[in-house]
């Protein structure tokens, strides 16, 4: 009895040298077959008439999950009769369980079995004896490497000795080594290292980790690889929950580039975080009330621009300020001079020229008339709410018929002429009307009134138009300022 509870002390401060190493361990999950080979000593009944004795043997198991399996069992113990120790007898042990983990998970793993047992005697002399019955025990799995681990196994194996009709329990003692075959490894945060090797156990799902199981950050930002949506992010940025660099005012730039942090919400801003000045006119989009202000422009506070001489000129754009209030101007604010001939189509609504010349008998204007159509090109091009018709006017000399003709001919070329030299007159600007000899203003018999009867005439068909104008614009005469 003193050598058993040697061999007991021996394996509990085995079991507990073990369990204090499994700080960190692996459990093997899934199918996976188990071998564990093994050494104890049997306590048996005296109805067995067998010695107690050592015993070794092995067990293979099959774990369909973490926590059932079945294992069959084999062990031998050499011992004596109990009537003569000098009789060797060898003890054979055959076990078929099922085995009940209840507590799978950790270093030390606790353990059910139960099953079917058969023993045999075989004595040196005589004959061999065979016997069956049953067995229950439990014990501890104590890991100490992924895929090894101490057990402690302690079982009452019960059977009839043959010639009595006693059931008798007998205690099985043991202890040894238990290796896991085929399975996978437990690798409780899913990050790729098992947790034997995990150093940093419950990494969340996604993220990159390192050999030790700890997550990598690639950008050092505090969020690790795999959930950093944003994983190039400068040193000493400040960062979301998915490691980007924070907008706090929620102006699209980022506070590390937020030279105006703080913006009110809504407010458009540049690249800097500060509102913007889309038109540039130094009033921030926020305060400005006239967007698109013409770059150059002078703007009161509120972004719209000023015009001091009411010119419809802005300063700031005007070459030409203090003009009079009302004169008409042109684009760069300056006083527009008004010739004779534009003060003779304005008041009277009808221009005539004299000195536009054609080839004889044809429509070709001659060279020399290109610079009094130039003018009146000028002016029609300022005047472009006006319907103008351009009517052609002949002398009585030759064939009536013909001088129709060559009049409609004559205002045509006209018109053509100032439409293809002046890209701001459209051609539903202008009539073309022929009047042929028909409105003579002066005596076809003298030289002179020929003359003045052979005309080109620029006719105000909408006069209400022009009145409006008028009243509009107060006139310079040609040469005021």
């Amino acid at each position: 009895m003193l050598r058993k509870a040697w061999f007991v002390a021996g394996l509990l401060v085995a079991g507990s040298i073990a369990a204090a190493g499994t700080a960190a361990h692996a459990e093997v999950r899934g199918l996976h077959f188990t071998l564990s080979p093994y050494a104890g000593f049997t306590s048996l009944k005296k109805e067995v008439t067998l010695q107690d004795g050592f015993l070794y043997g092995a067990r293979v198991g099959l774990m369909f999950g973490p926590y059932i399996g079945i294992e069959g069992t084999y062990g031998l113990s050499p011992t004596e009769l109990t009537s003569n120790q000098y009789a060797d007898v060898k003890l054979h042990h055959v076990g078929g369980d099922l085995m009940f983990k209840p507590f799978p998970k950790g270093g030390v793993q606790p353990y059910l079995i139960g099953g079917v047992a058969m023993v045999r005697t075989d004595p040196e002399t005589g004959s061999t004896e065979d016997e069956t019955g049953f067995e229950a025990g439990g014990g501890v799995v104590i890991a100490f490497k992924p895929r090894a681990a101490a057990r402690i196994d302690l079982r009452d194996v019960a059977w009839e000795p043959t010639g009595t009709s006693t059931l008798t329990h007998n205690l099985f003692l043991s202890a040894g080594l238990q290796f896991g075959i085929f399975g996978s490894l437990a690798d409780s945060d899913g990050d790729g290292v098992i947790d034997e090797k995990d150093t940093c156990a419950g990494t969340p799902n996604g993220v990159r980790v390192d050999l030790s199981g700890c997550p990598l950050d690639g950008d050092r930002d505090g969020v690790a690889d795999g959930i950093d949506r944003c994983p190039d992010t400068p040193g000493g940025i400040r960062v979301d929950e998915f490691g980007c660099a924070v907008d706090s005012d929620g102006d699209g730039v980022t506070d590390d580039r937020d030279k105006c942090p703080g913006t009110p919400h809504g407010i458009r801003t540049d690249a800097s975080g500060c509102a913007g000045d889309s038109d540039s006119d130094g009033v921030s989009d926020d305060k400005d009330r006239c967007e698109n202000t013409p770059h150059g422009a002078r703007v009161d506070p509120t972004g719209c621009p000023t015009d001091a001489d009411g010119d419809g000129v802005y300063d700031g754009l005007d070459q030409c300020s203090n003009t009079p209030r009302n004169a008409r101007v042109d684009s760069k604010g300056c006083p527009i001079t008004v010739s004779e001939k534009e003060t003779q189509l304005l008041d009277t609504g009808l221009l005539r020229l004299n000195n536009v010349n054609f080839d004889t008998g044809k429509s070709t204007i001659k060279p020399e008339s290109y610079a009094v159509l130039d003018e009146v090109g000028q002016i029609l091009a300022r005047w472009d709410e006006l319907k103008i018709e351009v009517g052609g006017h002949t002398d009585s000399q030759g064939d009536a018929a013909m001088n129709q003709k060559l009049s409609e001919d004559r205002a045509q070329a006209v018109a053509d002429y100032l439409l293809s030299k002046f890209v701001d007159i459209g051609r539903d600007q202008f009539t073309v009307k022929g009047y042929g000899e028909g409105q003579s203003i002066a005596d076809n018999k003298a030289a002179a009134g020929r003359a003045e009867n052979r005309r080109v005439e620029f006719k105000v068909l909408n006069k209400e138009v022009l009145k409006k104008e008028i009243d509009k614009s107060r006139m310079l005469k040609e040469g005021e300022k």
